[in-house]
C-alpha cells in the first residue's frame, strides 16, 4: 500500500492571473487552462468513485484500503478545490468551460453503471494524470515564465498525482481485475479525455484571438508533438497500461518524491494515513 500525505498549499490565488499566464505563451496558457477546467469535476468524480469502490469490498480488504483511500480523498479535494479557485479567474476572463459540462453530462448518463466501471475509469484517467506528472517533473520549461504561485500550483499537483498513481489500480485489481474491461476502458478514456482536451484548448485560444496565429501552433507542436513533447514523448508509457502484468509502481516518481522534498517550505502536511 502507499503512503500518502494531505498537504495544504502555501499559495495565494485570490489575485488575478494574467490572461497568458504562462510566460506570455498563447498555446501553453490556453492548454493548461483547459487541463484545470477539467479538474474539479473530474476530481469529485475519482472521490466518489474510489469511496463506492471501498465500500464494494469485503470488510477485511476494507481495512487494508481505508487509510489510503481517505488519504487519496484528502489529495483530490484539496486539487479540485485550488483549481476551483484558479478556474473562476478563468470564468472572470470569459473562458467558457465546456469541457467540464461535457464531463458532467457523461457522469450523469453513466451514474448507474457498475461500480466497477467507475472505478475502471478513475484508474485508466489516473494513469493519464501519471503520465502528466512524470512528464512535467523532467521538463519544467513547460511552465517558464509562469509567476511561481502558479508553477508551484502546477508542480505540487504533478507531484501528488504521481503520489497516489496507484490508489484506484488496486482498487480496481481488488473488486475485478478482469484485464479485458480495465483495457476497454483505457481506449475509452484514451480517447474522450484527449478530444475533450484538445477542443477545449481551441476554446480558449480562440476567445482570446490566438487560434490562427502561426506561432500559436508553433508552440502547441513543440509542447505535443516533438521527440520529448508530452503525447509524442510519452507513446511507450501510455502503451504500459495494456500489458497484463501492468502495474503503476512500474514508472518512475523519484522526480515527484524529490520535487516533494526540496520544496517542503511551499505546503504543511495536514494529514496522513494511520
Amino acid at each position: 500500500m502507499t503512503q500518502l500525505v494531505v498537504r495544504r498549499l502555501l499559495i495565494d490565488l485570490q489575485p488575478p492571473i494574467a490572461p497568458h499566464w504562462n510566460g506570455g505563451d498563447a498555446f501553453r496558457t490556453a492548454f493548461f487552462n483547459a487541463l484545470s477546467m477539467s479538474f474539479p469535476a473530474g476530481e469529485q468524480y475519482f472521490i466518489d468513485s474510489v469511496r463506492s469502490g471501498l465500500k464494494a469490498l469485503p470488510e477485511t480488504e476494507r481495512a487494508r484500503f481505508g487509510g489510503e483511500v481517505q488519504a487519496f480523498v484528502g489529495q483530490e479535494a484539496t486539487h479540485r478545490r485550488l483549481h476551483a479557485l484558479f478556474n473562476g479567474h478563468l470564468q472572470a476572463q470569459g473562458l467558457r468551460n465546456r469541457i467540464e459540462q461535457r464531463a458532467l453530462q457523461r457522469m450523469q448518463a453513466n451514474a448507474q453503471r457498475n461500480v466497477r466501471v467507475h472505478v475502471g475509469v478513475t484508474a485508466a484517467t489516473e494513469h493519464f494524470t501519471a503520465i502528466f506528472a512524470h512528464w512535467l517533473m523532467r521538463h519544467p520549461e513547460a511552465l517558464r515564465g509562469a509567476e511561481p504561485r502558479l508553477q508551484t500550483l502546477w508542480m505540487w499537483h504533478a507531484a501528488e498525482e504521481a503520489e497516489h498513481r496507484a490508489t484506484a489500480f488496486d482498487l480496481y485489481q481488488t473488486i475485478s481485475g478482469d484485464h479485458r474491461w480495465r483495457i476497454r476502458l483505457f481506449r475509452y478514456v484514451s480517447v474522450i479525455f484527449l478530444w475533450d482536451l484538445m477542443r477545449q484548448t481551441v476554446l480558449n485560444l480562440r476567445h482570446d484571438g490566438s487560434l490562427w496565429r502561426w506561432s500559436t501552433w508553433r508552440s502547441g507542436a513543440a509542447l505535443l508533438l516533438s521527440r520529448e513533447g508530452l503525447l509524442r514523448g510519452n507513446l511507450r508509457a501510455w502503451r504500459d497500461y495494456f500489458a497484463r502484468d501492468f502495474h503503476p509502481s512500474q514508472h518512475d516518481a523519484s522526480l515527484s518524491r524529490q520535487w516533494l522534498h526540496e520544496h517542503a517550505d511551499r505546503y504543511v502536511a495536514v494529514g496522513a494515513p494511520a
